[in-house]
Formats: structure tokens, sequence, C-alpha cells
């Protein structure tokens, strides 16, 4: 009986936590796919178990002739010399008429939630969330932003509801031209 007192209790809880009331994420208004193909250098996320440890990563896009987002993630693991890993999950848009919501394919046929919620109008910094707010990332054309931008892009993902205490600056190293 006791066993079964508990299992509902937690089964109750699960449903309390599972209809959270967290505000819906809105994209922004509208993405030119062709300017933001291209290279994004990722300043900070709350990394997936993939990004752990990830030094140098890089999120590329290029449009496919089908409308859909080959993408090209890299980074170094664990250190600046450490293994080169790749990853090469494929975009869709769902919405089409902001081009900003997204499915990312890595592994068929589950297209994990995308949503371009920051753009800044010279599409040189972004700001790519989901709408259970699990994992975020925060990307620019170089890898290095001055901190007034980071700070003002971190102020921008802690008032979409994300807990910027799990936030984890990318480190980059910066090669000399």
């Amino acid at each position: 009986m006791n066993r079964l007192k508990i299992l509902l209790a937690a089964l109750s809880l699960l449903i309390v936590v599972g209809c959270s009331s967290q505000r819906p994420m809105a994209t922004v208004d509208y993405v030119d796919l062709e300017r933001f193909m291209g290279d994004w250098y990722v300043i900070a996320s709350i990394p997936t178990f993939i990004e752990q440890g990830a030094h140098n990563p890089v999120e590329s896009y290029s449009l496919n002739a089908d409308g859909t987002i080959a993408t090209t993630f890299s980074f170094n693991a664990d250190a600046f010399d450490g293994e080169k890993k790749t990853y090469y999950p494929k975009g869709f848009v769902k919405d089409t008429q902001s081009n900003a919501l997204w499915g990312m394919q890595f592994v068929w046929p589950i297209k994990a939630d995308y949503r371009i919620v920051y753009l800044d109008a010279d599409y040189q910094q972004t700001v790519i969330g989901r709408a259970n707010r699990d994992y975020v990332w925060v990307m620019a054309r170089s890898a290095d932003i001055s901190e007034q931008s980071y700070d003002q892009l971190v102020s921008f993902v802690d008032s979409l509801g994300y807990d910027t205490a799990k936030l984890v600056r990318a480190p980059h190293q910066i090669k000399a031209e």
C-alpha cells in the first residue's frame, strides 16, 4: 500500500511539473535564410551532452535546393588540441512565414525544436532557443565579441526564462592572422 501511495505521489508531481505555465517563446519576425547561412561561432550555451567540454565550437549552415538546411557542427573535445568532433544534423524550416522556427534532426525521425529568438539587424549575433528552455545557444559571426555584447545577450537569455547560471561560455582559441 505504501508503494502505491509513493507511486501516485510521484506521478502527481510529474504531472504538475509537466504542466508548467512557462510563457510561449516567440521567434524573431523574419529570417532571411540566405543571409543567415554560413559560420556561427558558439559563444555560450546551456550545452547538450554532446557539447560538454567543447572548445572552438562552430555551427555552419548551408541552404539545400529542397529548402532544408545542411548543418555542420564541429568542435574540439575537452581542449583546444582535443579530438575534432563533427556532427551533421539537418534543419527543416517549420514556419515559412518567419523562417525562424526550425526542426533540427540529428537522428531520424526526431526533429528537435530550434527557434531563432534573437537576431541582430546585421546578422552578426543570434540566440537560438527551445520552447522548454532546456538548451540555448548564443552565437556570433566572430569568435570574439565584446563583453558588453556578451552581457546584453546573456540578459536577453535571462529575459526568456532560462537559468543563466547554467550558461557556459565556450572557449575559443583566436588565431592570429
